[in-house]
């Protein structure tokens, strides 16, 4: 990482975090952890993934920051209790990192970096793809420059995230919840939704309500913004925590 990579991944989490977007990373060394940090630092959201077990701490030295991510969010891991960080662990993991992500940006990549490899993930997950330009003969640079003449967004403007993102709907989202305030049915749908994503037909059956009652109810709580679809109708509830947010025109 250069001095240029940390100044450009700390400024964006930052203002991602403060704006209520959840931070996805690893917790090694480099970007990932000064994305954490910084994070943290503006009371953001954090979820980690691990090429590991979940008992394992590695890189060693952030023992301290992975306490401070648990805190802010979740340590997240698909291996067993006590899987050592093989490197062979890493790139599987890199597909969870842009499957829970809307975006992935990349801020420094060499020519083999497991980034490229989480970019791959996120193009064929359908996600949008952020490379950040940098200097044509530096190596950490020789990757996201390559993702930007392949295709990918080039970030020249931190605020080019959020726009993707749509973080100006968020205030459409409070506007509809102040009009059509929470209902019967969605309180139901909300506690059957608590902590885990649910196929709309185990919904239909925990709540006793009709398959067209459910939809419906589902329909209106997506244009208040409480909860998205996750795949094949399944349903999960949308926790926002968000600061307001002025698009470049003002509105």
């Amino acid at each position: 990482m250069t001095t240029y990579g940390r100044q450009v991944a700390e400024e964006l989490a930052d203002l991602l975090a403060r704006h209520g977007v959840t931070i996805v990373s690893g917790p090694v060394r480099g970007v990932d952890a000064v994305s954490h940090q910084a994070a943290i630092k503006s009371d953001g959201r954090i979820y980690a993934i691990l090429g590991c077990g979940i008992d394992v701490i590695y890189p060693p030295e952030h023992r301290k920051l992975s306490e401070e991510i648990s805190q802010h969010g979740a340590l997240i891991s698909e291996y067993p209790v006590g899987t050592a960080p093989d490197s062979n662990n890493f790139p599987p993991r890199n597909r969870i990192i842009s499957g829970l992500s809307q975006a992935v940006v990349v801020v420094e990549a060499g020519q083999t970096s497991g980034a490229l490899i989480t970019a791959a993930f996120a193009a064929d997950q359908g996600r949008e793809v952020f490379a950040v330009p940098g200097y044509i003969h530096a190596l950490q640079s020789k990757g996201t420059n390559r993702l930007i003449r392949e295709g990918a967004r080039p970030l020249l403007n931190m605020e080019d995230v959020l726009e993707v993102l749509n973080m100006e709907q968020v205030q459409e989202y409070r506007q509809a919840r102040l009009h059509f305030p929470l209902v019967e049915s969605e309180k139901a749908v909300v506690d059957i939704l608590r902590g885990e994503s649910i196929h709309v037909d185990e919904i239909q059956v925990k709540s006793g309500m009709s398959i067209d009652k459910v939809s419906s109810t589902l329909v209106m709580m997506e244009l208040k913004g409480m909860v998205r679809q996750t795949g094949g109708m399944t349903y999960m509830l949308v926790r926002e925590k968000v600061a307001p947010y002025k698009a470049k025109n003002g509105i």
